[in-house]
């Protein structure tokens, strides 16, 4: 059964870690990973009895439950140091939990910026051997991780579809790493003879969503895996459109590295071009020596945005809210500015009416 979802909503999938991985924690701290056990909470003040589901195994909850991949803080680094028999290694973990400068620059550079996971601090310290229950109570819950529902239920109402990027790299100190979730669902590709099951809920996203009247245009920004949600938006208005009904101008900004590398779902969005359920703007920003961005796209159309804002139309942003939604920000307090006649302040303003009215709408993240 598939949750009934709307446009903008996120999928949480609560992903495995690395099996290879949790393997290595077992054979270094010499412990039997299918041994049965529970771990309960003494602290009078929880209502907790067990920091996760109980009883389990050494190897479920290294699975399923416990954060391995994610560089440990610094309380977490005092604590191990006090199991490291040799005075080197004592002596430099407990360093690094220090609230000094030179303790924090290099738990920094060490732990922080080499991405330095509980396997990998036990490889470079090796005389380091931590008790693997207070392991298991040290490191944090592995959490859900949260994708766009990048599918309308019109089209796909058994279904529900994400768009991803798959997170391999290497760190500082050389060593190979990847995301924990997409090089899970990485591994799950069903046969005719292979299915697989998923631990997946719904979160609603009630700050993101399509306009109740189905002709109010939409103007969306959406570069690289960004363009999730609005996939879903283009098929539940296309399915309108293909019903006979009114429906309003859906413009779509998308943008990419390369055309022919990264250009997710370029036929679909191509075919919906043609139809004219979208107006189609695409930016390449490695496919010439000149860097086209998104941002640069609604300045080239900065008439065609106004013209849709004195409509009514809703404004969407959907990717990293670190440069891409800031410079999207910024170009369009210059359109208003520009084509309403506007000082900086009253633009400003503007754009606060839109947010307040949700007729500027953000699904962003850093």
């Amino acid at each position: 059964r598939v949750a009934i979802t709307a446009g903008g909503d996120h999928v949480a999938i609560y992903p495995e870690n690395n099996k290879t991985l949790v393997e290595q924690i077992g054979n270094r701290l010499g412990i039997e990973l299918d041994t049965v056990i529970s771990l309960d909470c003494i602290d009078e003040f929880t209502s907790k009895k067990h920091p996760f589901p109980c009883p389990t195994t050494y190897r479920t909850a290294l699975t399923h439950y416990i954060d391995i991949t994610t560089p440990p803080r610094t309380n977490v680094m005092k604590d191990l140091a006090q199991y490291a028999t040799d005075e080197n290694d004592k002596e430099f973990l407990t360093k690094l939990s220090c609230n000094t400068v030179e303790g924090k620059n290099q738990y920094n550079d060490w732990v922080v910026k080499d991405q330095r996971h509980i396997m990998q601090i036990l490889e470079d310290c090796p005389s380091l051997m931590p008790p693997i229950d207070h392991v298991l109570e040290l490191l944090p819950r592995l959490q859900a991780r949260y994708y766009s529902i990048a599918s309308s239920p019109k089209l796909h109402p058994r279904s529900i579809h994400v768009c991803a990027a798959l997170v391999k790299y290497k760190t500082t100190s050389g060593r190979p790493a990847e995301g924990v979730c997409t090089s899970f669902l990485e591994k799950m590709i069903p046969t005719e003879t292979d299915e697989y099951k998923v631990p997946v809920f719904v979160r609603r996203n009630q700050g993101f969503r399509l306009p109740r009247k189905a002709t109010v245009p939409i103007i969306m920004v959406g570069p690289g895996t960004g363009v999730a949600p609005f996939r879903g938006f283009i098929q539940h208005r296309a399915s309108i459109i293909r019903d006979g009904r009114e429906c309003g101008e859906n413009v779509l900004f998308f943008g990419c590295r390369y055309a022919k590398k990264d250009y997710l779902y370029e036929n679909e969005m191509r075919q919906y071009a043609d139809e004219g359920v979208i107006q189609l703007y695409e930016a390449y920003s490695r496919d010439s020596e000149k860097k086209v961005y998104v941002q640069h796209l609604m300045e080239d159309n900065a008439m065609l945005i106004w013209d849709l804002l004195e409509k009514g139309a809703h404004f969407y942003v959907c990717g990293d809210a670190r440069h891409m939604a800031r410079d999207v920000h910024q170009q369009l307090l210059r359109i208003i500015q520009d084509y309403g006649k506007m000082e900086l302040k009253d633009a400003e303003t503007f754009v606060i009416s839109m947010e307040n009215s949700f007729r500027y709408q953000k699904d962003v993240w850093s």
